[in-house]
């Protein structure tokens, strides 16, 4: 496996998307449906460029980023808000 591999790019990508995803070798092959084998050394290659670190019970999941953003809602207050025009008939 290569960084630029797309099962490698795939995964990278499935805990970019889902923050605080946390699964276990045995939860990564069926989520992925690949081997044992590929998936250790896929998850392994993530641990190696601490994309990704194991936890005390074992499961993998990603480093906390400063990077991510949420999106925020605001709502207006309708005092605010400009009168609506009427129309006549």
């Amino acid at each position: 496996m290569t960084l630029d591999d797309p099962l490698v790019a795939r995964i990278r990508g499935e805990y970019r998307e889902m923050p605080g995803l946390r699964l276990s070798l045995a939860q990564a092959c069926r989520l992925w449906q690949i081997d044992a084998t590929t998936c250790l050394a896929v998850l392994d290659e993530l641990v190696a460029e601490h994309y990704l670190h194991r936890t005390h019970d074992g499961a993998y999941a990603a480093f906390p980023t400063t990077h991510a953003r949420f999106a925020k809602a605001t709502l207006s207050d309708s005092r605010t808000t400009a009168p609506r025009s009427r129309h006549r008939a």
